[in-house]
């Protein structure tokens, strides 16, 4: 998901703050687990009363891991990229990182398209330095951010949008 904050607080320029799409929302989360939790634990007690006395420990083994399984998922969902843009400076943050994973001046800034039908990548690069934005996007969301993001280098460094800012 790619939400655009038109102005900075400190003057003018945009941010772009980029999240994965979450497929499910915590309640659901949590009725996936308990449903499957459930599910474990009725096959479980069906094979207990069969006979097999280790079913009910493999039942809360298997629990667990699903739980644990289902939290790193919506951990990973928390993950985000900020990409912001004025005419002086363009910086890259992400969300694990304290520092910025790139800076530069957005006239020196190149956007490049690289890989090949299906599997784009979205690279901004200078000096010699190039970082990916929006690598947990979507295609279509990640062809989306290259057009943002060539309109958004083309203002801020005070080109033609229809200039080449592209390294390939």
């Amino acid at each position: 998901m790619i939400e655009l904050v038109a102005a900075l607080p400190s003057g003018p320029g945009a941010r772009l703050v980029l999240r994965p799409r979450r497929a499910l929302s915590a309640g659901q989360f949590a009725g996936l687990f308990a449903s499957l939790s459930l599910a474990t634990f009725i096959v479980a007690g069906y094979a207990f009363a069969q006979g097999n006395v280790f079913a009910p420990a493999f039942a809360l083994v298997d629990a667990a891991f699903i739980a644990a399984v289902l939290r790193w998922v919506w951990r990973q969902g928390d993950r985000y990229e900020e990409i912001a843009l004025d005419e002086r400076h363009l910086e890259v943050r992400r969300s694990a990182q304290a520092e910025p994973a790139f800076r530069a001046h957005p006239y020196w800034v190149r956007l490049s398209v690289d890989g090949g039908e299906g599997r784009e990548r979205v690279l901004l690069g200078s000096q010699g330095r190039q970082v990916e934005v929006g690598a947990f996007l979507s295609q279509e969301e990640r062809r989306d951010l290259a057009v943002q993001l060539k309109g958004l280098l083309a203002s801020a460094s005070g080109r033609d949008r229809n200039e080449n800012h592209t390294l390939g």
